[in-house]
């Protein structure tokens, strides 16, 4: 079924969903702002619109994602975020 996820007084909302196709995901928006986000599970995330500044674990650089391309995190671990505009994502988690 679905899952209603709401974080950072709701400036970070998303649906979450299991799927035979996907496994275990969520689908969200993000309001303009910074963001610290903790992981469990490794994630591959999908940039849908706009775009968003990431510091993946590990690397000294941001990098910049956009329509249509993806980043990894690894599990058990931090990530921090800069989002310039309201921007959409989809986040699969994965099982490794």
């Amino acid at each position: 079924m679905l899952k209603n996820n709401e974080y950072f007084d709701g400036k970070v909302k998303s649906i979450g969903f299991d799927s035979e196709s996907t496994g275990a995901a969520s689908v969200g928006v993000m309001a303009v702002g910074e963001y610290t986000f903790g992981t469990a599970k490794p994630e591959e995330m999908t940039v849908i619109s706009g775009s968003l500044k990431v510091l993946i674990p590990g690397s000294p650089d941001w990098q910049v994602f956009k329509p249509g391309e993806t980043f990894y995190i690894p599990g058990k671990s931090e990530f921090n975020m800069q989002v310039g505009e309201t921007t959409s994502y989809l986040c699969k988690y994965l099982s490794k």
